[in-house]
């Protein structure tokens, strides 16, 4: 069970990991299923976010059955197709059970381990309705936790055309999380080169020379 530092989680937390999108610098590849050391890209990111929150959801257009087999709710986008990641967010709000998303994207396999604790501990100071990461220098958008009772605002922004993240976040009580401390948790994977990166970085398996 997910605790903030004064105690549990009020309502719980979900987690949701957006692989969603259509990747387009990487040539079109899913990219939760690109492998990094030797394991599909999400598996790593599983890893990290699972430990820290009460269930889980992949938030997947394509290749939904290979997400499905990691044991975890898929869910695709209800407001069209590859509508950017306030869709997949808008997804997993109308179906989660618990009070709180905890939202990552599927090609950051360094997020803290205490990355939900802290987002919590930042609205519950705030008695905000969203957090969002900062890395010291710029807004994280896509590593955020909001309350469940943002899906209503959040379907009539996109239903109205609305796709700037930074944008509907300015609309709500937001409260940034600083985490200028964990530099290596913003490190995704948007390019070719971005992966090649990645692989000096993440511990794992490699596999066999050809």
């Amino acid at each position: 069970m997910t605790a903030t530092r004064g105690g549990k989680a009020p309502g719980g937390v979900a987690g949701l990991i957006l692989a969603g999108g259509q990747a387009r610098r990487m040539g079109g590849l899913d990219k939760g299923l690109v492998p990094l050391a030797g394991r599909p890209m999400v598996e790593h990111v599983l890893d990290r976010i699972r430990p820290q929150v009460d269930e889980v959801l992949i938030s997947a257009n394509r290749n939904q059955d290979v997400y499905a087999g990691y044991g975890h709710r898929v869910i695709a986008d209800v407001v069209g197709d590859y509508s950017g990641p306030l869709a997949g967010m808008l997804s997993a709000l109308l179906v989660v059970k618990h009070a709180w998303l905890a939202v990552v994207p599927c090609d950051s396999p360094l997020l803290p381990n205490d990355l939900v604790e802290r987002l919590l501990a930042s609205v519950v100071a705030e008695s905000a309705e969203l957090a969002v990461a900062h890395d010291g220098e710029r807004l994280q958008p896509v590593v955020a936790l909001l309350h469940r009772s943002l899906s209503v605002p959040l379907r009539a922004f996109l239903e109205g055309g609305g796709r700037k993240i930074d944008r509907w976040y300015r609309q709500h009580r937001m409260v940034t999380t600083d985490l200028s401390d964990h530099p290596e948790a913003f490190a995704n994977v948007n390019t070719p080169e971005d992966l090649a990166v990645l692989e000096r970085q993440v511990p794992g398996p490699r596999p066999p020379a050809d």
